[in-house]
C-alpha cells in the first residue's frame, strides 16, 4: 500500500527521431463535470464531437482531476506532480519557476510548443517567471484565468487586447494558426495545450446556442449547457482541420476537464438538473463529484478501435505517460513524480488495475498566508481581467519547515477499489468505490485494519509532498 514516488532515472537525451514523434494536443474544459456529455446520456446536453471521440477512441470512465479545482489540476498536468509539491494549493496560486514542465521537455525533444486559452498557473505577462514562454512554450495566446465571449487575451506576454468572438472558437483559431505556421516551417511535430475557458461561470453564450436549450428549466443552466455545446463544436472544427491536413491519424488528442461538476452560478432550484452520475459532492470537494471528470484519448494510429476502461487514472499520469510513449527522458532523475505510466493501457489495453494509489490533498492554505512569498508580487500580478477581478494576485508562499504529522486540510487516498477520506485530523472515512461509487456507506468502523493501513500510506506520501513543498527538490 505504500506509494514510492516514481523517479524517471533518465537524462534529457532524446532517443526518438523527430519524424517518428506524434503530434500531441492536451485539450481541457474548465469546470465540466463527468456527466456533462451526451455519451453519458445527459438529458439535455448536445456534445456530438465528444460523443464521436468516445465512440472511436479510448474512453476513461474513472478518470480524476488531481485536485477539485483549476490551478492545482493544471499544474499537475504540466509537471506530473501533485500541485502541493510546488505550493499550488488552490485557484490563483502560481506554480514555482523551478518546476520542470512537459512543454520544456518536449521542446528540447524537437517539438514546436503552443498554449492557447486559460493558463491559471501564474501570470501570463512577459515579466512573469511562470508565464507559458518561461514554462516551455514557443507561442501562446492566453488568459490568466477564466474568460467569456470577446475576451481580453495576451499574445506572448504582450498587454492584453480584446479578441472578438466566442471564446472556444478563439482558442481553436489560435491553435490552428499555430499548426499552419509549424507545418509551413518544416516537419517538426507540435505539442499544444488547448485549455478552454468554458463552461466556467458566469455563463455566456450566443443566441443560436441558447436556442438549443430553450426547454431547459433555468436561464443559467441553459447558458451553461450552451457553453459546453460551443466548446464541443469548436473542438469538432479543430479535429476536422487536422483530418483535412492529413494530421489526425498520428495526433494524440487527450481531452479532459480540470475538476468535477460545479454548482457555481447555478441557482439552487436549478441544480437538480445538473446531471453528474449521482456522484457525491461537486467542485471543491474530494468526493467523487469534485474529482471525477470526462476523459478521452483519440489517436487512430495507436488506438484503431474504440475501447473503454474502468482502470483509475489521474491528470498527473499524463506527464509520465507522454514521456514513456515517446521514449523521452526526464532531466532530473531525483525529482519525485506522482503520476504513473499508462502506456500498457493506452497501447495494449493491458492494465486491468492501477499500479499505485492516487493521493489527493486540499491543503490548509490559510496557515501559509503569513509566510514570505516565493516570488515578488510585482512579478505575479495578473493583467488579464475577469468579470469579477481586474487582475489576479497570484501567490505562492515559502514553507521553510516540512511537516511530518498533523498535516491539516482534507486529504484522500484511493486504490483500485477503496478510497480513504480524512478531514483535518478527524477520524477517516472509508468507501468501497466498486460496491458504493456514490460514497454513501462509511466502512471505516467495519474495516479498521484497512483504514489504518491506507492512512499510514497516505501520511507517508504527505511527508514526501511536504519535503517538496519546503523546496527540497530544487
Amino acid at each position: 500500500m505504500h506509494l514510492i514516488p516514481i523517479l524517471l532515472v533518465l537524462t534529457s537525451a532524446v532517443s526518438v527521431a523527430a519524424a517518428d514523434l506524434p503530434n500531441i494536443v492536451l485539450a481541457m474544459a474548465d469546470d465540466q463535470g463527468w456527466g456533462e456529455v451526451g455519451y453519458k446520456r445527459h438529458p439535455y446536453l448536445l456534445t456530438p464531437t465528444l460523443d464521436e471521440m468516445a465512440s472511436s477512441g479510448l474512453r476513461f470512465d474513472r478518470f480524476y482531476a488531481a485536485a477539485p479545482n483549476c490551478s492545482p489540476t493544471r499544474t499537475s498536468i504540466l509537471t506530473g506532480r501533485h500541485p502541493n509539491r510546488s505550493g499550488v494549493f488552490s485557484p490563483n496560486h502560481t506554480t514555482r519557476p523551478e518546476e520542470i514542465t512537459i512543454a520544456q521537455i518536449l521542446k528540447s525533444a524537437g517539438y514546436r510548443t503552443g498554449h492557447f486559452g486559460k493558463w491559471h498557473v501564474g501570470a501570463v505577462k512577459a515579466a512573469s517567471p511562470t508565464n507559458p514562454a518561461r514554462m516551455g512554450y514557443d507561442e501562446y495566446l492566453a488568459h490568466d484565468n477564466f474568460f467569456e465571449m470577446h475576451p481580453p487575451l495576451s499574445r506572448n506576454g504582450a498587454p492584453p487586447t480584446i479578441v472578438q468572438g466566442e471564446s472556444s472558437e478563439i482558442c481553436v483559431d489560435a491553435a490552428l494558426e499555430f499548426i499552419e505556421t509549424v507545418q509551413s516551417a518544416g516537419d517538426a511535430p507540435f505539442f499544444i495545450t488547448l485549455w478552454f475557458g468554458s463552461p466556467h461561470s458566469p455563463y455566456r453564450a450566443t443566441d443560436e446556442d441558447l436556442a438549443l436549450y430553450a426547454d431547459v428549466p433555468g436561464d443559467e443552466l441553459a447558458a451553461r449547457f450552451a457553453e459546453i455545446t460551443a466548446l464541443d463544436r469548436a473542438l469538432g472544427r479543430f479535429r476536422s482541420v487536422l483530418e483535412q491536413r492529413g494530421l489526425s491519424e498520428d495526433t494524440l488528442l487527450w481531452y479532459t476537464s480540470d475538476n468535477g461538476v460545479t454548482v457555481e452560478g447555478i441557482p439552487e432550484e436549478q441544480r437538480g438538473d445538473l446531471f453528474n452520475g449521482g456522484w457525491r459532492g461537486h467542485k471543491g470537494r474530494l468526493y467523487e463529484g469534485g474529482l471525477r471528470v470526462p476523459a478521452i484519448i483519440e489517436w487512430p494510429a495507436k488506438i484503431p478501435h474504440p475501447r473503454s476502461t474502468q482502470t483509475p487514472a489521474v491528470t498527473t499520469d499524463i506527464f509520465v505517460s507522454l514521456l514513456a510513449l515517446l521514449d523521452l527522458r526526464h532531466p532530473d532523475p531525483n525529482r519525485p513524480l506522482d503520476g504513473i505510466d499508462l502506456t500498457p493501457l493506452i497501447l495494449r489495453d493491458a492494465m486491468p488495475e492501477r499500479a499505485a494509489p492516487i493521493g489527493f490533498w486540499a491543503y490548509d492554505r490559510r496557515a501559509e498566508a503569513d509566510n514570505p512569498r516565493w516570488m515578488a508580487p510585482e512579478l505575479t500580478k495578473g493583467t488579464t481581467p475577469t468579470v469579477r477581478n481586474p487582475g489576479i494576485d497570484f501567490v505562492n508562499f515559502r514553507h521553510p519547515v516540512a511537516k511530518t504529522k498533523d498535516f491539516g486540510g482534507v486529504a484522500a487516498w484511493m486504490d483500485n477499489r477503496y478510497k480513504l477520506v480524512r478531514f483535518r485530523s478527524d477520524a477517516p472515512e472509508l468507501y468501497d468505490l466498486l460496491a458504493d461509487p456514490r460514497e454513501r456507506r462509511d466502512l471505516a468502523s467495519e474495516q479498521p485494519g484497512r483504514a489504518s493501513e491506507m492512512l499510514a500510506a497516505m501520511e507517508e506520501w504527505q511527508r514526501s509532498v511536504e519535503r517538496s513543498l519546503a523546496g527540497g527538490d530544487y
